[in-house]
């Protein structure tokens, strides 16, 4: 066994891994989980109206500075 030998494995290996994942990404358990992620960025930033920064000021705090600055 050579070094071209172990090249071929390995790509071979490889292969085999690149397969099962796109199997994996692909199978219809998973498409529950991936649609719920893929809306992720869409969903209201509620959760993080009243969270506080460094100097505790809030972000609806800024939300307000910012409005008052555009008129």
């Amino acid at each position: 066994m050579d070094i071209n030998d172990l090249r071929g494995l390995s790509t071979v290996f490889a292969m085999i891994a690149f397969l099962a994942v796109c199997f994996w990404a692909y199978s219809g358990r998973k498409k529950h989980d991936f649609d719920e992620a893929a809306t992720l960025p869409f969903e209201d930033d509620a959760a993080h109206i009243n969270t506080r920064d460094a100097r505790g000021v809030s972000s609806a705090e800024h939300a307000d500075k910012d409005k008052g600055a555009i008129q």
